[in-house]
């Protein structure tokens, strides 16, 4: 038995190929080297968080995700102390009830708390209902544990849609991503986080990193040294945005309008 195609039959199935193809590269590229991480696309219309902003001061913001333990704390804020800075901390609700010593220890040092979620879950599946409920728990927990007024929302593993953004909105709270991820939970040395960063980084930047990592608290002098040198502050997120009259254009960058 023999197949017979035609010129058109061929034409047509090279063609089908191809579209899958670029389908697979197009959603391959929606990916983030995070595997925690799910970032949505920005298209027209879509609400987004602010992943940078667009700023003439040199200035990045460093933030640090609480979730896991409470083993580095000291060693993070004694690093902190010793260059001077003043950092954002995004802590999980759940985190602080088990370590409500350590979440007053990051207030008590004068850096800014911003929320994680309250039970850390995965918020796309969530209804405006449970979002709304993970962002006010986990607000007031903070705030009856280190008496911080929390304004800033982190949402976990990077994860948002239109309902999460909305509901950030609409109950007080500015929706924070990152543009630039030192990858510390993964592991690697300190050298090879500030590899991801000295060519990387601009004004505006937002810079993620985790406590309770392997290295994260003995890679953050360097980090923040090789920061400073390259001619940037170190500041928290509340430092660099903007609270009114801004824009967010569809790569999550903040802008003055």
């Amino acid at each position: 038995m023999f197949l017979v195609f035609n010129k058109d039959k061929i034409y047509a199935y090279g063609i089908s190929i191809i579209t899958v193809i670029l389908l697979f590269c197009t959603a391959s590229t929606m990916l983030t080297d995070n595997p925690e991480t799910i970032l949505t696309g920005s298209t027209a219309g879509k609400q987004l968080p602010i992943y940078k902003v667009d700023t003439q001061e040199k200035k990045v913001a460093l933030t640090i995700n609480c979730a896991w333990n409470d083993s580095d704390i000291d060693n993070i804020l004694q690093t902190l102390n010793n260059n001077n800075c003043k950092v954002t901390f995004f802590m999980v609700g759940d985190w602080v009830k088990k370590y409500p010593e350590a979440a007053k220890k990051v207030k008590e040092a004068g850096h800014e708390i911003g929320t994680h979620s309250n039970t850390h879950p995965h918020v796309n599946n969530l209804d405006y209902e449970k979002n709304a409920n993970e962002l006010k728990e986990s607000a007031k927990i903070i705030k009856e544990t280190t008496g911080a007024e929390v304004k800033l929302y982190r949402p976990p593993y990077g994860e948002y849609n239109d309902t999460v953004i909305k509901v950030a909105n609409e109950n007080g709270y500015i929706p924070i991503q990152w543009s630039l991820d030192t990858l510390d939970y993964t592991k690697i040395t300190g050298e090879q986080m500030w590899e991801r960063l000295k060519n990387k980084i601009t004004a505006g930047d937002i810079i993620l990193m985790h406590n309770g990592t392997e290295h994260t608290a003995d890679s953050l002098d360097m980090i923040i040294k090789n920061i400073k040198s390259s001619g940037f502050e170190v500041a928290r997120v509340s430092d660099i945005i903007y609270t009114e009259n801004y824009t967010i254009d569809t790569n999550g960058t903040q802008r003055r309008k």
